[in-house]
């Protein structure tokens, strides 16, 4: 009987909201569009949203996060594609409970993932403890990075996250962990750069969630980095071509 993989993602999640509507004009108080709402969209977003692509690709999935409402609401000119406007409500919640915090053991899941957005539920030390006492624990976060994140498995992060954090992957060696994604020009891992196809992208919204969650799932089945970096790849070219925050 073949034993099917179960992956714990932790970290903090929101609802994205998309309200789509049409601009004909200005406002003459200002210059500034007038939205007339048409339709509105909601999705589960961050940490969960990388369960919920998890979860797609088959794998069994727990995740433990926040239990407030975090709700990141864009607005966005249906004709056209383009956002006008964000608006983050309650952009903060409380951190982990130390209790479940300890209680995170690799035992009971083949694999860790942190997606971490950097508001409040996941502290550093936090993260520390996890990859100190797990295996397999692979990290995205929006943390200005240090020592806390050296002990992870692998290391996922943006080329604007790469750049912001130069000085300290020229001191250290977990660069040669590290998968830095850099949108239609594919991903670099270990100084080469792995290219994409060119899509017609309507929405990178969620995009990174994607790829970190194709990349745990093959990296699951294959225990091959390469062809996992290709799968995400490919995971993340479905849900771009998508409205909004989509699952693979």
């Amino acid at each position: 009987m073949i034993k099917m993989s179960r992956v714990l993602v932790v970290g903090d999640s929101c609802k994205d909201v998309f309200i789509y509507g049409d601009i004909n004009r200005l406002t003459p108080e200002a210059p500034v569009p007038v939205f007339n709402p048409i339709r509105e969209t909601s999705n589960d977003g961050m940490a969960k949203n990388v369960a919920n692509n998890v979860k797609a690709l088959g794998v069994d999935v727990v995740t433990i996060t926040n239990p407030n409402s975090i709700r990141k609401i864009r607005y966005v000119d249906h004709k056209s594609n383009q956002l006008v406007l964000r608006v983050d409500e309650h952009d903060y919640c409380q951190r982990i409970d130390s209790n479940l915090l300890n209680d995170i053991q690799n035992n009971h899941f083949d694999s860790i993932i942190i997606s971490d957005y950097c508001k409040g539920f996941l502290e550093e030390d936090d993260i520390k403890f996890i990859c100190e006492n797990n295996k397999n624990v692979f990290i995205d976060t929006k943390k200005k990075l240090d020592m806390w994140v050296n002990d992870a498995t692998y290391l996922k992060i943006n080329s604007l996250e790469y750049e912001e954090n130069k000085d300290f992957f020229d001191n250290n060696s977990i660069i040669e962990k590290t998968i830095v994604t850099k949108g239609n020009e594919g991903c670099l891992f270990k100084s080469k750069i792995y290219p994409t196809e060119d899509v017609q992208v309507k929405d990178i919204s969620g995009a990174g969630d994607t790829f970190l969650a194709g990349l745990v799932v093959e990296y699951l089945k294959s225990n091959d980095i390469f062809k996992s970096i290709k799968f995400a790849q490919e995971c993340t070219k479905i849900v771009v071509q998508k409205h909004g925050v989509s699952t693979i």
